[in-house]
């Protein structure tokens, strides 16, 4: 049977870690809490279930103090989990099962992560499996009979245990604070991160926060490094900016760039809010149509959510056609976020 080394980094989080640690508790081998700055009761409610609590000062990087409490863990495999994620009794009883059977060549298992929030969240389904348990300490071993080499892919097992992601609020500003101080570092974003910031923007952002991003992408835009899917991501934000914050030539020449070659989602409905706002319903309803039916999501599925299938209607309803602004309307009241993607 392996042993598990629970480690969470946590900061004022006393409304939910008590729920977190009592189902971690039947788990864990050893719980292990880095806390970065707490000035409520969490550190008195992590002492209930471990004496390994650390303090690890804020340094805005959750890398750093994530490795920092890996350093702590001890045992054959690490489980990483935040405050607000649940596991149930019969999701426990799976995980007790993959400890007494997890083949020992297992270096990582991914667990479906359960997004429970309609709204303010970076995801764009309600279930993705995600890695939640590592190998400690991995073992290197050489390969192929001629011409070897040294395994460097992990070996992944997809579990079917699912925790259940129970956030209470949005975490956007912190995160929007946090990219913004990595880029004045000069820290360049990957691709994942570039794609996250896109997608918690249009998720979550404000006209502000797409201000303070608006010199990121710009650059992206112009940036010979950066891939088509990360120049079409900073269209997108760039558009959406220049929409909300009234530079119309801006707007269109960001946005009809990208409709001439092949549109995405969020573009489409970019253009199509244009348009309604300044009363073209007529225009809108086209562009609506095609964010929602025609086009593919590059950042947030949100674009073919209860917004544009509202709006749809509504445009339907002020041409005369009740029977498509019934129909579009009962498809927004109906929309939720995709269990898959």
């Amino acid at each position: 049977m392996i042993t598990i080394s629970v480690c969470m980094i946590v900061k004022n989080e006393e409304a939910q870690l008590r729920q977190c640690l009592e189902s971690l508790y039947y788990i864990a081998d050893e719980i292990i809490i880095a806390d970065t700055g707490s000035t409520d009761r969490t550190k008195e409610i992590a002492a209930e279930f471990t004496d390994k609590i650390y303090d690890f000062p804020w340094i805005d990087d959750f890398s750093a103090a994530r490795n920092f409490v890996f350093s702590k863990a001890t045992m054959d495999y690490i489980y990483t989990a935040d405050a607000d994620e649940v596991i149930d009794e019969a999701n426990i009883a799976l995980f007790k099962q993959i400890k007494q059977m997890l083949l020992p060549e297992i270096e990582i298992v991914q667990m479906h992560y359960l997004n429970l929030m309609e709204e303010n969240t970076a995801y764009n389904s309600k279930r993705e499996l995600r890695p939640k348990l590592f190998k400690r300490l991995r073992n290197f071993e050489w390969i192929n009979p001629v011409h070897e080499t040294v395994r460097l892919d992990p070996i992944i097992y997809d579990s079917d245990i699912e925790i259940q992601h129970l956030a209470k609020g949005s975490h956007a500003k912190r995160d929007f604070a946090t990219f913004q101080k990595a880029l004045r570092k000069g820290m360049r974003l990957d691709k994942t991160l570039h794609g996250m910031y896109a997608k918690e923007l249009f998720i979550a952002g404000d006209t502000t926060d797409l201000s303070e991003a608006e010199a990121f992408f710009k650059e992206s835009l112009s940036d010979p490094g950066r891939s088509v899917d990360e120049k079409k991501e900073a269209a997108c934000v760039l558009a959406r900016y220049y929409r909300l914050s009234g530079n119309t030539a801006s707007f269109f020449r960001m946005s009809l760039h990208e409709a001439m070659s092949c549109p995405s989602s969020e573009m489409c409905v970019e253009i199509a809010d244009y348009f309604y706002d300044n009363g073209d319903f007529n225009e809108a309803l086209c562009w609506y149509h095609d964010g929602i039916f025609e086009t593919e999501a590059i950042i947030s599925v949100y674009s073919k959510g209860t917004h544009s299938l509202s709006r749809l209607a509504d445009c339907y309803r002020k041409a005369g056609d009740n029977g498509n602004a019934i129909k579009y309307a009962k498809l927004a009241a109906e929309w939720t976020v995709p269990e898959r993607v």
